[in-house]
This record gives C-alpha cells, sequence and structure tokens, in this order.
C-alpha cells in the first residue's frame, strides 16, 4: 500500500510538472513579446526570470524522474540524492536572474523610458492567474520535500511579483512616473533574493550530510537511551538520502543483548513514527553486562 501511495503521489507530482511547463512556456513568449513592444523593463525582467522558472521547473522534474529509478550496483541508493542536486541548482539559478534583473534595472533608472501601462497591466494580471495557479499545484507537496519547495516558491514569488507589477502599471498611468519601472524591477529581485535564501541554506546543507531541518539529533538521543538496557549511544549519524527521506546510522551499546531483534525494531518504530527516519541502521554492541546474558534471536 506505501508502495503504490508513493507512485501515485510521484504521478500527482508529475503532471502538475507538466501543467506548470506548459502553462509558464506560452506566458514566456507573450509576456517578452509585450515587454518588447512597449519597453518596459518590468515585463522583460519577468519573462527571463519566468525563463529561469521553467529550467528549475524542469530540473526538479528530472530529479523526480530519477529519484524513482532503482538502484544499482554501483549507485547502491539509487538516484536520490539527485533531488539535493535539483534544489541547489534552482537557487543558483534564482541568484544569478537576481543579478541580471537588478544590473538591468539601475541602469534604467539612469535612462528612463516611458511605458505603456495597460499593456503592463494586462500581460501582470495573466501572470497572477498562471502562476497562481501552478504554485497551487504545488503547494502540497512543498511542505515535506524540499525539490518541490523549489518550484513552489518560484512560481508563488512570481505570482506576488506579477501583482506589484499590476500596482505599478495603475500608478503609472495616472502619474506618468517612468522611474517606478525600473524601481518595481528592484522591488522583484529583492522578492525572489528573499525566498532563495532558505531554498539554498537547506539544499546547502543537505548536499553537504547535515541533519535535516526539523530532525533533533538531541531528542533522537534521548528516545533511544530512554530504553532500560540502554547504557549508551555514539557514533550517530543522520543525513538526508533525497530531499524527503532521512537516513541514521549509529551503535547502541545495551547491557544485555536479550531480545535484540525485537530492541531493533521497537527502535525503528519509534524513530520513524517521531521523526520520519525511513532509512536506518542500527549497530548493537555489548557493554556492561546486566545477570541477562543473549538470547537466540541475535
Amino acid at each position: 500500500m506505501a508502495h503504490q501511495h508513493q507512485e501515485t503521489n510521484a504521478s500527482n507530482k508529475t503532471q502538475a510538472f507538466k501543467i506548470g511547463v506548459g502553462l509558464n512556456l506560452a506566458f514566456i513568449i507573450v509576456e517578452a513579446i509585450a515587454g518588447f513592444s512597449v519597453s518596459s523593463l518590468a515585463l522583460l525582467a519577468d519573462a527571463g526570470h519566468n525563463l529561469s522558472d521553467v529550467l528549475g521547473l524542469l530540473i526538479s522534474w528530472l530529479a523526480l524522474w530519477l529519484s524513482q529509478k532503482q538502484p544499482t550496483k554501483q549507485r547502491t541508493y539509487g538516484y536520490k540524492s539527485s533531488s539535493i542536486l535539483a534544489a541547489l541548482a534552482n537557487a543558483v539559478i534564482l541568484l544569478i536572474a537576481i543579478g541580471g534583473i537588478a544590473v538591468e534595472a539601475i541602469q534604467r533608472f539612469a535612462n528612463p523610458e516611458p511605458v505603456s501601462s495597460w499593456t503592463v497591466i494586462i500581460v501582470a494580471a495573466v501572470g497572477i492567474v498562471i502562476n497562481g495557479l501552478t504554485a497551487v499545484m504545488f503547494a502540497k507537496d512543498q511542505k515535506g520535500d524540499l525539490n518541490i519547495r523549489g518550484a513552489f516558491l518560484h512560481m508563488a514569488a512570481d505570482a506576488g511579483v506579477s501583482l506589484g507589477v499590476v500596482i505599478a502599471g495603475f500608478i503609472s498611468l495616472f502619474t506618468g512616473w517612468t522611474w517606478l519601472d525600473p524601481a518595481i524591477s528592484l522591488l522583484i529581485a529583492i522578492v525572489i533574493l528573499i525566498s532563495t535564501w532558505d531554498l539554498l541554506h537547506k539544499s546547502v546543507n543537505l548536499a553537504l550530510n547535515a541533519v535535516p531541518e526539523g530532525v533533533d539529533i538531541d531528542k533522537i538521543k534521548k528516545v533511544i537511551l530512554a530504553d532500560e538496557t540502554v547504557s549508551d549511544v555514539h557514533d550517530l549519524h543522520i543525513w538526508g538520502m533525497s530531499t524527503t527521506e532521512v537516513a541514521m546510522t549509529v551503535h547502541v551499546v545495551r547491557t544485555t543483548l536479550a531480545y535484540n531483534n525485537e530492541f531493533i525494531a521497537k527502535m525503528n518504530n519509534e524513530l520513524s513514527r517521531e521523526f520520519g527516519i525511513c532509512h536506518l541502521t542500527i549497530q548493537t554492541e555489548l557493554g556492561k553486562c546486566s545477570p541477562e546474558l543473549t538470547d537466540d534471536s541475535i
């Protein structure tokens, strides 16, 4: 049943990527044409960012596909860590987009050009709908998957930015402020930077095999040491195999090796339930012995 649920979930994510990529490619073409025709940096900047979003969606989609491939003799964990690399790549792509938008905006401040506000308003309004719908498709899964979160942040940020462009368009329509267009472009850069920083921080941590966010190593030690037969815990290592799966290895010193299989099964159940650890390896060691010795189940 769990395997079937995973396949269904992966299928739903794949469908979301198909729709998201298709909608955004169509919108990029419309937005770029409109941006060139009315000399709107805000539209061109957003079109360029949307293009980076499509690339980001494709990278995340590829990682999702790779993560479903079976392990091999050479890659015994399969390609699960590709989702971590995808999240990291998306963060880097966004940072590059931020730099490009900021440079163009600063140049436009020095040489402002009038903008056809109605065109900006209409195109940006369409962007709100498209990016908003795409973000909604990823909203459910982004909380537990950093790879999907990267895709979600791309779309959610764009929807917010498009809203800002609509507001700036209305203001320019009545005031004629030419500086507002590059100002909105800088706002786009700031919004993207804020949404990217958390993604970059977490993806770098996962790439360096740091303990995943939300996993408390001290609490894990307490759970293990709470067993009356455990006297010590050492060589505890926790890392993310992917953006959704946590692995852990630990050496546990027990005062007896009696009922060793039952002890390991108990730890597996508790740590999986409380901390979401799905790949757990426990090596038990015999420390100071109690009157009980060992049993035949070892």
